[in-house]
C-alpha cells in the first residue's frame, strides 16, 4: 500500500509459487489432511480478500469491480455456512458445526469458477504489477488490456457465482452413510 511495487509483486508471486507446490505435495504423497483441506482455500481467499480491497483503496482497480469480487465470495460463504448448518447430522451444536472431521457437505468447483480463479488470479498479478510495468514504458499498452481484463473478470465472477446455484452438482448434501464413510476416509 506504501508503493513498494516491487516487494508486492515478489511477494504476491512467493505466495502463488508456495501454494502450488504446497498443494502438489499434499496430492503427490496423499498428505492432505481435513484441515488443510479448510485452511488452505480460506488462506488463498484472504490473500485476494486482501490484496482485492487493498487495490481498490488505492485506486488501482475500480470499486465497482472489488465490489463484483468481495460479494460474490460474501454470499458463497454464507451459502457455505447455511449448507453446513442444513446437513448437520443432529445434535447441532457448535463444536460439531465446527469439527470438520464430521462431513456433512460436498462442494465441488464448477468449471467456471475454477476459469475465474484463474482470470482473478491473473488480474491481480497484472494490476500489482503495473506500476512497474508502467515505470518500463509499458504502460499505454497494457492499460486497455488490463481494462478489458476487469470486464472479463466481472463477468466470470457473476457467472461463476450464478453457476453454484444453477449446477445440479456444485453443492451435495451427504446422506448419513456417505458422511460415515468420508470421515473414515480421512
Amino acid at each position: 500500500m506504501h508503493d513498494y511495487h516491487a516487494w508486492a509483486v515478489g511477494l504476491f508471486a512467493y505466495a502463488g509459487i508456495t501454494d502450488l507446490v504446497d498443494g502438489w505435495v499434499a496430492r503427490r504423497w496423499k498428505l492432505q489432511t481435513v484441515v488443510g483441506t479448510v485452511i488452505d482455500p480460506m488462506a488463498d481467499k484472504t490473500l485476494m480478500t486482501v490484496l482485492v480491497g487493498v487495490l481498490a483503496v488505492k485506486g488501482a482497480m475500480p470499486v465497482w469491480l472489488a465490489v463484483i469480487i468481495l460479494g460474490r465470495d460474501i454470499l458463497l460463504g454464507i451459502a457455505a455456512i447455511y449448507y453446513r448448518y442444513i446437513s448437520l447430522p443432529p445434535p447441532k451444536t457448535f463444536t460439531r458445526y465446527w469439527d470438520f472431521s464430521l462431513p456433512s457437505a460436498e462442494v465441488h468447483p464448477t468449471g467456471i469458477s475454477k476459469v475465474n480463479t484463474a482470470l482473478q488470479l491473473g488480474l491481480i498479478g497484472w494490476t500489482v504489477g503495473m506500476p512497474l510495468l508502467t515505470s518500463y514504458g509499458w504502460g499505454d499498452m497494457l492499460e486497455s488490456g488490463l481494462v478489458g481484463m476487469q470486464y472479463l473478470v466481472a463477468t466470470t465472477t457473476i457467472w461463476s457465482g450464478a453457476s453454484y446455484i444453477y449446477t445440479k452438482d456444485a453443492v451435495k448434501i451427504l446422506t448419513p452413510e456417505e458422511s460415515e464413510e468420508q470421515a473414515a476416509k480421512k
